[in-house]
């Protein structure tokens, strides 16, 4: 449970903070905006490396699906962009991935 949790504050972290950086340099908001933005970068990077799993590239590889998952419902949500047939099968696809970090290890 403590996974999951990681993954999703890691991922509301990063597309936050990425999120907030693209508000600023793309759409011309407020560098406070930015510099938001790379607070939670900076926090992503941080919360990511508490994970319990002993392995790096395994993290990240499962984070990789989870951090898709949240991409897609951020977009829906925030940007209302409502996800088509193939948003929804590729992410179920990366989510599939995320198995790499769950499965036993001999």
């Amino acid at each position: 449970m403590k996974a999951v949790v990681l993954f999703l504050l890691a991922g509301l972290a990063e597309i936050g903070g990425g999120y907030l950086i693209w508000l600023w340099l793309r759409e011309g908001y407020s560098s406070l905006l930015g510099l938001a933005g790379a607070v939670a970068l900076v926090s992503y990077g941080i919360i990511a490396t508490l994970q319990v799993f002993p392995d790096f590239g395994r993290v990240y590889a499962a984070y990789g699906g989870v951090f898709i998952i949240l991409s897609v419902l951020w977009g829906w949500w925030i940007d209302k962009k409502v996800p088509d047939l193939n948003d929804l099968l590729g992410a179920a696809v990366c989510l599939v991935g995320v198995i790499i970090m769950l499965l036993p290890r001999n």
